[in-house]
């Protein structure tokens, strides 16, 4: 055949369509550079001043709809925000809680509750940046919770112990999961856990304390513990006993999101490692022209691509309403992967100013490397596929 034919980007459709999105986020990022998110690093502090920005820009009230004060857009173009956040060269860990928490809210919550706190959020006044589900002896295995809520009256008891829980120190409120019923009272181990608002401005000193944990990465997280904390009975989200259901759309929010993150990232590592590697000359030539630095980049970069398909397809499936389990898990640790394959090529490219703070890329590098173990590990999501999609015997 003669003819030739040009591919177009894999994603120049969906591109277009959020043009606007990302000009806009990219036109406010350019306020805060590389040195601010260096120096916001170096003192282990939070980014105010740029989620400041952010929330009065109206990013952060994306998925919030329109009745409520908010934009009305879905879970693709708040993937877009934060995607193009960490492709500038910023840590969306500070903000992307208020994306994946509006899914529990939005779709079990009730219309007073909606009503109360959903134009605050989207005006700024508020913030619902923490969701409160991990524990320390039972990690990843949330039907063992051991947090109870304990009904009295018109209140519920809450006493238990949380860990790696983000924002909460920056936050209003969270979003919390506890036992309501006994596990062995319940005919399925996923029952009897229940979603409530938490008031995290009565809550902390008042049954609610906070210790936060230092960690490698500058990510505001922290150990809770709960000593008979009192919450209204009208702050329990949707029905009794069902919370774990209700969980589910917030956690399949947080890995397409978390998701596009990583493509952010895996971007913004390529984008570095390519511009060093063409002005870098060693031996009169760039390092660029030699396979054994282009290989690994272009591999990287394949990846990346072929990652940002699935998270497509996880918004899209999210978007639509329907089950998306699959498509987010997948997404999440297609991406993950790929960013700290980037990660890897982009510090190897750069040699010994890789690790040098003035170039970025081992802060960028640490940031990428938490999303192989959180918000969900790898093995898990391996797991999951296994079981659930090649209908493999359950391994744990």
């Amino acid at each position: 055949m003669s003819a030739t034919f040009t591919f177009p980007p894999l994603d120049a459709r969906l591109d277009a369509s959020h043009a606007d999105i990302r000009d806009a986020v990219r036109d406010l990022c350019s306020h805060y550079p590389d040195e601010y998110w260096r120096k916001v690093d170096e003192a282990r502090a939070f980014p105010d001043d740029f989620v400041g920005a952010l929330t009065a820009a109206g990013w952060l009230a994306a998925m919030i709809p329109e009745e409520y004060g908010g934009s009305g857009l879905g879970l693709a173009e708040a993937s877009v925000v934060l995607e193009e956040v960490n492709r500038c060269g910023g840590n969306s860990g500070a903000v992307h809680g208020q994306m994946y928490n509006m899914g529990t809210l939005l779709r079990h919550g009730s219309e007073a509750q909606k009503r109360a706190l959903l134009p605050k959020i989207a005006a700024g006044e508020l913030r619902l940046q923490s969701m409160g589900v991990t524990e320390p002896t039972t990690g990843t295995d949330t039907s063992r919770l051991k947090t109870t809520a304990v009904k009295q009256g018109d209140r519920y008891v809450v006493n238990g112990q949380k860990v790696w829980i983000s924002r909460v120190r920056h936050s209003d409120y969270m979003i919390l999961l506890a036992r309501t019923t006994p596990r062995e009272q319940c005919a399925k181990k996923t029952d009897g856990m229940s979603i409530f608002l938490v008031d995290l401005r009565e809550a902390v000193g008042k049954g609610l304390t906070v210790r936060p944990i230092p960690n490698m990465v500058n990510h505001e997280t922290n150990e809770l513990f709960f000593d008979n904390l009192e919450i209204p009975a009208e702050n329990l989200i949707g029905e009794e006993g069902r919370g774990f259901r209700y969980i589910l759309d917030g956690l399949n929010a947080e890995r397409t999101l978390i998701a596009a993150e990583c493509i952010g990232d895996g971007y913004w590592f390529i984008d570095r490692a390519t511009a060093y590697a063409r002005d870098r000359v060693v031996f009169d030539r760039p390092i660029g022209q030699n396979q054994g630095v282009q290989f690994p980049l272009a591999e990287a970069y394949m990846e990346i691509e072929a990652a940002n398909l699935m998270r497509w397809r996880a918004c899209a499936q999210f978007d639509a309403g329907l089950p998306c389990g699959p498509a987010a898990n997948m997404a999440k640790h297609l991406a993950a992967k790929a960013s700290w394959e980037a990660a890897n090529a982009c510090l190897q490219t750069h040699g010994g100013f890789g690790f040098a703070c003035e170039y970025d890329v081992e802060r960028k590098f640490r940031e990428t490397r938490l999303y192989q173990v959180a918000p969900i590990s790898t093995n898990l999501i391996l797991s999951y596929v296994a079981e659930h999609l090649l209908e493999l015997p359950r391994s744990f």
